[in-house]
């Protein structure tokens, strides 16, 4: 007689909700770093480029994943961007040498480029400006180079450049990591939150219906987290709209379990700042409500030896391409569905990045292929849209280095409209299935329409050009409903999509 399967239980109520779900959540980021944008999204003469030399086999796989938004141009490096040097005509933008990355760029991809590009690929820009070596005036400039419709300075220079229409980008970022000492023009608290106000306060001035992300800690273990967003945004309150946070996590200790608990952690570090935000709104007896914007999150780790060897001063090098396995796409899972669970104040997110730079889209010069952490991005985004339940998961737990871990991460959207409910889970369990239940009878005539699932037994599986499919999603006949209950079985090491509809 074999052993009983594990089992979970998932609570919730469609009355009782979380929020709704902002598509920006399911942002991404291209910054002018390693093969990014020269080889990622841009390649003249590559057998997919277009006229404009976008890859068109890139841009085919950023529509199946449906990217919002894009932050860029950085990053480590808009701390030493000239913006414009990214403008005029292409034979004339000079080549300047990045401290952050210690390479040449060309700017033969700049501000336009961008632009275009965007519209190609479906999606709307996210601009971060220089407050590391430039400053507000500079940021002012920007915002009315590409917001204003005619008749200034900029605005004219933008038509006269190729585009007598305003770009109207309307999220910005008022710097990046700030906070840190490899930063260009590093600040501390006090003199970053007075920049960032300054230049928040100008930048809306040209155009007020702008929102602006101030620069949160770079990470929670920075020794001056915490106290950074507090003096922050004392000082920003009133022109923020929404505090940065970034996150990466690594497993060179090659120990699963704590890797794959690392999501425990991301929790913890939301909920930190959102405790931040509104004690500083209840100090300056304010109405309004600052939002988290988790403008870089990922898997970080694999290229770490490979670029300490990297050749300087030379242009987009092989640089930080991790190559990733089965157990990052569980991990990145985990974490979109915590950006979820917090889906009443985390309104923007970007998988940091999107091609190339530790991505889920990898390329060479004769095609484009999808990592393992693709697909669990790509999931969240095309299934995820709609209103979070607030969703109690009844898990056993392991003790991990971050506390106790549940074996199961889960959450539930609704999309009401469409007469939805996709359910999430990961099982952090190596060895066990786990039998997911849940009580379905407020949703009378729903059925499972598919499971989706992520399993192998290799956690160290890895696509690459030769073999693009080793690790893909299949379906699964481990769900089912009856009597108004939901029950599933999660397969040990595994990422699931469990897609539920109304029957007609």
């Amino acid at each position: 007689m074999g052993k009983e399967m594990r089992k979970a239980e998932l609570c919730f109520d469609r009355g009782i909700i979380t929020g709704d779900v902002d598509r920006r959540v399911f942002g991404s980021f291209i910054e002018h770093l390693g093969r990014a944008v020269y080889e990622g999204i841009y390649q003249p003469g590559q057998e997919s480029a277009d006229g404009k030399g976008f890859r068109r086999d890139v841009i085919d796989l950023i529509r199946e994943i449906g990217v919002p938004v894009v932050r860029y141009p950085g990053g480590n490096f808009v701390s030493g961007f000239h913006w414009e040097d990214s403008i005029g005509p292409v034979g004339k933008r000079p080549h300047r040498i990045d401290p952050a990355w210690y390479v040449i760029e060309t700017n033969e991809f700049g501000l336009h480029e961008f632009i275009e590009w965007t519209k190609e690929a479906g999606t709307e820009p996210m601009m971060a400006v220089n407050l590391g070596t430039r400053g507000i005036e500079d940021a002012k400039n920007l915002v009315e180079y590409c917001n204003i419709p005619h008749g200034s300075y900029y605005s004219d220079l933008r038509a006269a450049n190729g585009s007598p229409d305003p770009f109207g980008i309307r999220l910005w970022c008022l710097g990046n990591e700030m906070d840190g000492p490899w930063q260009m023009g590093h600040k501390t608290a006090e003199e970053y939150g007075r920049i960032a106000a300054e230049a928040g306060r100008i930048m809306k001035f040209v155009d007020p219906s702008i929102e602006c992300v101030a620069c949160g800690s770079s990470g929670s273990q920075m020794p001056t987290f915490g106290s950074w967003e507090a003096t922050v945004l004392t000082e920003s309150y009133d022109t923020t709209d929404y505090v940065s946070l970034h996150t990466y996590y690594g497993n060179p200790e090659d120990n699963t379990p704590d890797f794959l608990a690392s999501s425990v952690e991301m929790d913890r570090f939301i909920s930190s700042v959102v405790s931040i935000c509104d004690y500083v709104r209840a100090v300056k007896k304010g109405k309004k409500t600052i939002n988290l914007s988790f403008d870089e999150y990922n898997v970080w780790y694999h290229s770490n030896e490979a670029d300490r060897k990297l050749e300087k001063w030379i242009s987009h090098p092989h640089q930080l391409e991790d190559i990733y396995n089965l157990e990052d796409a569980l991990l990145v899972g985990s974490m979109l569905i915590t950006l979820l669970r917090h889906a009443d104040r985390v309104k923007i997110a970007c998988l940091a990045q999107l091609v190339n730079v530790i991505a889920p889209i990898m390329t060479s010069d004769r095609g484009a292929w999808r990592q393992t952490i693709f697909y669990p991005y790509m999931h969240a985004s095309v299934y995820g849209r709609g209103t979070v339940l607030n969703t109690v998961v009844k898990s056993p737990v392991y003790e991990s280095k971050y506390g106790d871990s549940p074996y199961i991460d889960s959450v539930a959207v609704v999309d009401g409209g469409a007469e939805t409910l996709t359910i999430f889970a990961v099982n952090k369990n190596l060895e066990d299935d786990f039998e997911l239940s849940a009580d379905l009878r407020q949703f009378e005539g729903y059925g499972v329409e598919e499971h989706i699932l992520l399993t192998g037994q290799d956690l160290k599986a890895a696509n690459t050009e030769e073999n693009p499919d080793r690790v893909k999603p299949a379906a699964s006949n481990g769900s089912s409903v009856d009597g108004g209950f939901l029950r599933s079985v999660l397969p040990a090491r595994s990422w699931n999509v469990i897609r539920l509809a109304r029957r007609r």
